[in-house]
């Protein structure tokens, strides 16, 4: 699939798939059911899938067959036709924000041609991510949290204590949020929804400049897309708890179950990421009525052509 099929044939189906989404699971906010907001978002998002002239497999889903109903991993969706994608997506992330009416709950989505999107098993990942900018290589998941500070600091010209970092408020975080502080680093703790986390450090709204921790490994894929976009740095390494978690990577062709990926080895083609928010957060509106219209805040991205397009969308109910 060429880069203009991607760019004209492409964009604007991804951030209405999201729309669609995030307008189903906003039904459920503050309404204490994870599972049902996100069952809302699976249906409505595999529905509009459905409807599109693509051959798209799921490569990053719900989780494997015997688990997931719908949008699983390996699922096919489209009506077929010549543009075959890897759909990497999360119809809602932020289950627990969504439930407790939290923000920063968005309906996320990228695609890029098909065996181009690492097919990450669903285990947890240790990251590290900065926005554009940097020198190649100014961030290195096996260095120290403060050492990858001080080198964003120096790089900056700026002291350590003016280098902010993202991080999941999780106990498994203690060491990495002490180190930070230990250079006098500002920490910016988040309680979910680690996608919109790695895309803070692209943005220079949020003053985020750095992530760090572990998550989930599908949303590391989908992270990578949204930065594939826009530029910035990443790099992951997976996290295999049990054998049946390295059971798992080896299912979906992974062998080097300590390998340590960058950017580019998640990502390794051109990619469209979009994202709409559910609730409010930094950098997404959510989901709004209003006057007898719904209202959307999307952004949806393009690394063929470097473009983000900022959507609010408007209908009536």
């Amino acid at each position: 699939m060429s880069s203009e099929n991607l760019d004209r044939g492409l964009v604007l189906d991804a951030v209405r798939v999201t729309e669609i989404a995030a307008i189903a699971a906003w039904a459920l906010v503050g309404h204490g059911d994870e599972k049902a907001a996100d069952q809302a978002a699976v249906d409505a998002m595999r529905t509009a899938l459905n409807d599109l002239e693509i051959d798209g497999e799921i490569v990053i889903g719900e989780g494997e067959r015997d688990e997931a109903p719908m949008l699983y991993i390996g699922e096919k969706v489209g009506k077929g036709g010549p543009r075959k994608i890897d759909i990497a997506l999360d119809p809602l992330e932020g289950t627990t924000l969504t439930a407790k009416a939290m923000a920063n709950a968005l309906a996320v989505m990228a695609w890029a041609p098909k065996g181009t999107l690492l097919n990450a098993p669903d285990t947890y990942m240790d990251k590290i991510a900065c926005g554009p900018g940097y020198p190649a290589g100014i961030i290195d998941l096996d260095k120290a949290p403060s050492e990858n500070v001080r080198a964003l600091a120096a790089a900056k010209g700026v002291e350590p204590s003016a280098i902010t970092v993202c991080v999941m408020d999780r106990p498994r975080h203690a060491e990495i949020i002490a180190d930070l502080r230990s250079v006098g680093a500002r920490v910016y703790l988040i309680t979910d929804g680690d996608v919109a986390g790695v895309m803070n450090t692209a943005d220079p709204t949020t003053g985020v400049d750095l992530y760090v921790g572990q998550g989930g490994a599908p949303e590391g894929v989908l992270a990578c897309a949204a930065l594939k976009c826009v530029g910035g740095q990443f790099q992951g390494r997976l996290i295999f708890r049990n054998a049946d978690e390295k059971a798992r990577a080896k299912r979906v062709g992974i062998t080097d179950l300590d390998r340590k990926y960058d950017l580019h080895e998640i990502v390794r083609a051109d990619a469209i990421f979009a994202a709409t928010g559910v609730t409010n957060g930094a950098l997404l509106d959510g989901v709004r009525y209003e006057g007898g219209f719904v209202h959307t805040h999307s952004l949806v991205m393009n690394s063929a052509t470097r473009t983000v397009r900022e959507v609010r969308m408007k209908r009536p109910v």
